[in-house]
């Protein structure tokens, strides 16, 4: 199938182009049935006469061009339906009947605070004349209303709170928020790109409108994305706040799968300038080696790296409440550990070239024993708490007495 994709250099055209790519390139394995021949990039630097020869060959369309911002709010109009309209025409002219998709806005309601949106009343135009189109010719028409986007390649400063934050957040920049208690309407990008290939497959999310929100059924006249995210803008802010803090703080905030914390930690982070990319972990180094926390979580404890030096033994302390894993990952060592209070000792030899984890038990006093008279040991740690310097949980006991 040949796809063309207008407003190919957009936010949401590139994220969607270079997911087709990945899938006509067999780099993305996980839609086996989308078969990808040529992926059109049309855009405002394009010709009429390119336009002519991917309505003649493509076989879907996903019309993502419009305009957000114009110097005159005429332009909406022309950017909005004007285009749509020589879209459609010159598909009609080829006698291209394939499926066609439009990237509308849910100000296209003209509902609440977008009553007397010009922006709104263009797409809303856009709109109609697709539904139109489709009456006239047969073709399939899916007519998306978005709220607002946000994800990695989002231009800030432009049309999305949310990558003006991500930006200058992560940039030591200056914003301004009037109303913490603003609700938004979020939409990730990497969620619609997986409705727009949905859609490509067969399989878009239709629905109606009620109000401002869709109501999914499967002959509704419009698609929709199903996973959107209401928050507020004092949310959003406080979350960034968060993770611009975790480099000095090294705790992880709360990132379950699908959350919208994890979709914005990663639109984050795609704004860091190269100097915030890397940044130093605090060693604790002596004559054994060194210790460094690497990673700290609210409610699953902690991640560390401990170095033992040629013939150094560390540990020798046990917890009540406080566990472990040690996970050798480079040089040979030995891990012992003794019950409180019993005299059989258990050990592990350990090595980085069969990686394995080893628990340090609750009331078990253990060391770890570099075995190697030349190499540093190297173990990665990770315990199922926080470290609390006033309630430390570790009592010196040397295994073998």
């Amino acid at each position: 199938m040949n796809i063309l994709v207008t407003g190919a250099k957009g936010f949401v055209g590139k994220n969607l182009i270079c997911n087709l790519r990945n899938i006509q390139e067999g780099k993305n394995r996980t839609r086996p049935n989308l078969k990808i021949d040529s992926i059109f990039e049309y855009d405002i630097d394009s010709t009429q006469e390119e336009l002519d020869t991917y309505c003649a060959n493509c076989g879907f369309v996903f019309n993502l061009a419009g305009v957000n911002r114009p110097k005159d709010e005429r332009e909406f109009m022309q950017g909005n339906f004007g285009f749509a309209s020589t879209l459609l025409d010159t598909l009609k002219k080829h006698g291209n009947k394939c499926p066609v998709m439009l990237a509308s806005s849910i100000q296209a309601t003209l509902i609440g605070r977008y009553g007397q949106s010009d922006y709104g009343k263009s797409k809303l135009a856009g709109e109609e004349l697709f539904f139109q189109y489709s009456r006239e010719t047969g073709a399939p028409v899916l007519v998306y209303r978005f709220p607002n986007l946000f994800g990695k390649w989002c231009r800030p400063n432009y049309n999305s709170a949310v990558a003006t934050f991500c930006n200058n957040i992560a940039n030591d920049l200056p914003i301004q928020v009037n109303d913490r208690a603003t609700e938004l309407e979020l939409l990730y990008i990497d969620d619609l790109v997986e409705e727009m290939l949905d859609a490509l497959g067969g399989n878009a999310h239709h629905c109606f409108y009620e109000g401002l929100n869709p109501a999914f059924q499967e002959n509704g006249p419009y698609c929709a994305v199903p996973t959107t995210h209401k928050t507020t803008l004092g949310e959003i802010v406080d979350l960034l706040e968060t993770f611009k803090a975790q480099p000095q703080t090294l705790q992880m905030p709360e990132i379950p799968n699908n959350s919208f914390a994890k979709k914005l930690y990663s639109t984050y982070l795609s704004y860091l300038p190269r100097e915030a990319v890397a940044f130093p972990l605090k060693m604790n180094v002596d004559e054994r080696g060194s210790f460094t926390e690497l990673l700290k979580t609210a409610s699953c404890g902690q991640f560390s790296v401990n170095i033992s030096k040629p013939g150094i033994t560390k540990g020798e302390h046990w917890h009540n409440t406080k566990w472990e894993f040690f996970m050798v990952v480079s040089g040979h060592g030995l891990i012992q550990e003794r019950k409180i209070g019993s005299d059989e000792v258990m050990e592990f030899e350990v090595s980085g070239d069969k990686i394995e984890a080893v628990h340090m038990l609750p009331g078990y006093t253990h060391n770890i024993i570099n075995l190697s008279e030349t190499e540093n040991l190297v173990t990665v740690m990770w315990a199922n708490e926080q470290f609390d310097p006033n309630h430390p949980d570790t009592f010196f006991e040397k295994v073998v007495q």
